[in-house]
């Protein structure tokens, strides 16, 4: 079975937000992302709401017929109660700190595995899956799989920093990681920096990827090749594994 390729929509509501209206359309971009191929339609609020806002997951909620998962840090109530009131497909739980430009690290689910286990079993209780965004790190992703969930998120900015450099050294760790979780029952998600360059390598080489979540970088290609175009670009690179 191919990889899922869930497409984050956040650049679409930057662009749209730093003129005001709703040029993108938000909505549009995501029914079309699904039409043009994806598999699924990532969102990742954050507090300041300055890209994707609340009110948006609302309205996509009604319209997505594909995968919703929605990013963030459960420790924001605002976030949890959105993601209990739109019972998406999958959420994502991610260590974000307030103002953080972007995801930077997984979670120390040794430290925060009483919170985690609270937060899971809250989840599960309501239907949604949970996948805890992690480091390829073997302790990490143990004391995860004791929280309850079913999946991880590998964080892969480090993978695609050094893959220009030694894709074999860049790989090594994200192989045995995923070995590990598949080894221990977890289900594996990736994402962070994946794009057009290093996706098919990465996916030819874990074992039991479900699904990348790729926004930056596929809606930075959709520049150049229309949307419709770098979809199709980016599902040929999981088809082809």
């Amino acid at each position: 079975m191919s990889t899922k390729l869930s497409v984050n929509i956040n650049k679409i509501a930057t662009l749209r937000n730093s003129r005001g209206g709703n040029v993108p359309d938000l909505l549009k971009v995501a029914i079309d992302c699904e039409r043009y191929g994806a598999q699924g339609i990532t969102v990742h609020p954050r507090p300041d709401e300055r890209h994707i806002r609340y009110r948006d997951i609302l309205d996509l909620k009604a319209i997505i017929t594909t995968e919703f998962n929605i990013e963030g840090n459960p420790r924001e109530k605002k976030f949890l109660d959105l993601v209990l009131d739109v019972k998406p497909t999958q959420v994502t739980l991610v260590p974000d700190e307030i103002g953080q430009v972007t995801s930077d690290h997984g979670w120390d689910t040794i430290t925060h595995k009483s919170f985690l286990t609270d937060i899971v079993a809250l989840f599960n209780s309501n239907g949604i899956r949970t996948s805890i965004f992690v480091d390829p790190n073997f302790k990490m992703i143990e004391a995860a799989k004791e929280t309850g969930t079913t999946r991880i998120e590998l964080y892969t900015e480090n993978y695609a920093k050094y893959y220009t450099n030694n894709r074999l050294e860049a790989i090594n760790l994200y192989k045995t990681a995923a070995l590990r979780a598949k080894e221990i029952g977890l289900e594996i998600n990736a994402g962070h920096d994946l794009n057009l360059e290093n996706l098919g390598y990465f996916a030819e080489n874990i074992v039991g990827l479900m699904e990348v979540s790729i926004g930056h970088a596929l809606i930075s290609d959709a520049l150049y090749f229309g949307l419709e175009n770098a979809i199709q670009l980016y599902l040929r690179k999981l088809k082809q594994n």
